[in-house]
């Protein structure tokens, strides 16, 4: 019987998945205190956490609420530079752009709920991963006998 509506030409409403970190929805983690939140986060952020904000980061925070305020609704806000490569990501930050400092350029990063309690060095990857081709000269014992001309 549940058939009957495809039948007739109607189709099904997708249904997404509700992001929840830990067990909290979205919207409840935008209105949880720094104690509420310290509590979801892992041990290593918890510490973080509890021995204070510096200066640095509480700038960071600003410049980027200060970027949301200046966009416009349904537009991304202007992208925020930092070389704050340790900043643990908090919900405030969800939606922003941030340029994340890798030791050579800015990596643009947006910022999604899946990267909550993460750091944001983790999405600028500072190095080049190896591209494995062939051995170089020096490489084996046997190379050694090769004549380079």
């Amino acid at each position: 019987m549940e058939d009957d509506g495809a039948a007739t030409g109607q189709t099904k409403k997708r249904t997404f998945r509700k992001f929840t970190f830990r067990g909290v929805d979205l919207e409840a983690l935008f209105d949880l205190s720094s104690e509420q939140l310290m509590e979801l986060v892992h041990a290593r952020a918890r510490r973080k956490f509890s021995r204070g904000l510096k200066r640095k980061p509480l700038a960071l925070i600003k410049k980027l609420r200060k970027a949301r305020k200046e966009a416009s609704e349904h537009e991304k806000p202007a992208t925020v530079k930092t070389h704050l490569r340790n900043m643990i990501i908090v919900p405030e930050m969800i939606g922003s752009m941030i340029g994340v400092y890798n030791g050579k350029h800015f990596i643009q990063v947006e910022v999604k709920p899946e990267m909550l309690g993460h750091y944001l060095g983790e999405f600028a990857v500072s190095y080049k991963p190896v591209k494995h081709g062939r051995p170089g000269i020096g490489a084996t014992h046997s190379s050694r006998f090769i004549p380079l001309k």
